[in-house]
């Protein structure tokens, strides 16, 4: 299949970001890595927010189409594709060669580009069927992608040859069911969470070299057994006020970090553990999802310091909340959908119901928003796609083979979607209108 031709960003809304401009509150005052094209996807759900600034995707899609490649992806991996520079990057583990490698696509054909081994372990801890040993999603900047695999390491290369930079191996931890927590960029630190049953970190180094700049020890209540301490989220850098924070969820807890030195600025007290979705700031507010048995979601206004629990907790939600997808914010409102297939749409001044509704399938990619759309996929293959309004409608729904566990990335004109198997390229190939 012959690829189409690579487009730019279109509209006054990309036009705008291409410069470098932010726009609406659903960013909610996020700190971007540098300029943001509609060409880039360059970490997990683009730059945090979920958004995507593309005009044009495909609301309908199937296998035979507007499928403008779909290429095999050796071994087994949960990390979601991030896209810059023409290229096209996702991690997977050979878990009968004991390899954790990178692979890089090209973003117009499909072609592998490249094909890295970037750590080989002595042996696998043991690990979940629901998980793999390759599911941090990369972080992206200009020449350099930083991969993590949790305890079995994390490196820098370079996204011209993907040769190493360099690897670090230097904090052994027992994840139990495999890492989950991805990477991010602030300034010149590469951070990442480390919430295994052994120990609880958040953890800074410099990307130059991977040296670890600081670490900060996690609160954790006395008496917690050890499955219970551990957690998968991404954290968020912010500012507030002025002031930059790094928001991170664990089990037990949410903090806000000086990110410059990985001091404690405030905390929130919360049941769970296991916790998956990644914090949602805007508006004032830090939403956070508090994980496994019986997952609730807080509205934390921001501003507090020290243990807020009693003071800043605006309003907690309880019913189908996600204990993996990642919830998302449009405008005044919060949209999520559980991992049973429940989808809210949720007013984040009261906390309360909008509407909700039942998609079907179960979930655990995040979902994602462009243009008034919200893109939902499930386990099964399936994509939902819903308008971002205030009354339910259902905008269309498609179906891949294989299972879709990794949340996609929107750039380039098109949907690049992970299965079980295949990595997908997905765009409109209709002619345009004479």
């Amino acid at each position: 299949m012959k690829p189409p031709p690579r487009r730019r960003p279109r509209g006054l809304l990309s036009a705008a970001l291409a410069v470098g401009c932010l726009v609406g509150p659903a960013f909610g005052g996020l700190s971007l890595a540098g300029p943001l094209l509609a060409e880039e996807w360059r970490q997990l759900r683009g730059e945090a927010s979920g958004h995507a600034f593309e005009t044009g995707l495909p609301l309908e899609w199937g296998e035979d189409r507007n499928v403008a490649w779909k290429v095999a992806v050796p071994g087994r991996g949960w990390s979601s594709p991030v896209v810059a520079e023409g290229k096209v990057w996702l991690t997977t583990a050979l878990e009968d060669e004991l390899s954790l490698r990178l692979l890089g696509f090209d973003a117009a054909s499909g072609e592998t580009l490249h094909d890295v081994e970037v750590f080989r372990p002595e042996s696998w801890q043991r690990g979940h069927a629901e998980n793999s040993y390759a599911s941090p999603t990369p972080v992206l900047e200009a020449g350099r992608i930083y991969v993590h695999f949790g305890t079995y390491g994390v490196s820098a290369l370079s996204t011209a040859d993907a040769s190493v930079l360099w690897r670090r191996d230097d904090l052994d931890q027992d994840h139990e069911v495999g890492p989950g927590s991805s990477p991010i960029l602030h300034g010149d630190l590469l951070v990442t969470n480390r919430d295994a049953m052994d120990s609880q970190l958040v953890v800074a180094r410099t990307k130059d070299t991977g040296e670890i700049v600081w670490r900060a020890e996690r609160y954790m209540p006395e008496g917690r057994k050890p499955p219970h301490r551990k957690a998968f989220s991404t954290p968020v850098v912010i500012h507030h006020l002025g002031r930059a924070q790094l928001i991170s969820t664990g089990a037990a807890h949410t903090s806000a970090y000086d990110p410059a030195t990985g001091e404690e600025i405030w905390r929130v007290r919360h049941e769970g553990y296991s916790n998956v979705p990644a914090p949602v700031v805007g508006l004032g507010t830090a939403f956070v999802t508090t994980g496994y048995m019986k997952p609730e979601l807080l509205a934390i206004r921001l501003g507090g310091e020290g243990d807020v629990t009693d003071s800043h907790v605006r309003w907690r939600y309880h019913w189908q909340v996600p204990a993996n997808p990642t919830p998302l914010l449009v405008g005044g409102r919060l949209y999520m959908v559980s991992d049973r297939g429940i989808a809210s749409w949720v007013d984040v001044k009261t906390g309360e119901d909008v509407w909700r509704q039942r998609l079907g399938g179960s979930y655990y990619a995040s979902p994602l928003v462009s243009f008034g759309r919200i893109y939902n996929w499930d386990v099964q293959g399936r994509s939902v796609v819903v308008a971002a309004r205030d009354r339910f409608e259902e905008l269309a729904v498609n179906q891949l083979d294989g299972s879709i566990r990794t949340t996609p990335a929107i750039a380039d004109g098109a949907i690049f979607i992970r299965t079980d198997a295949h990595l997908y390229r997905i765009e409109d190939l209709a002619p345009p209108p004479p």
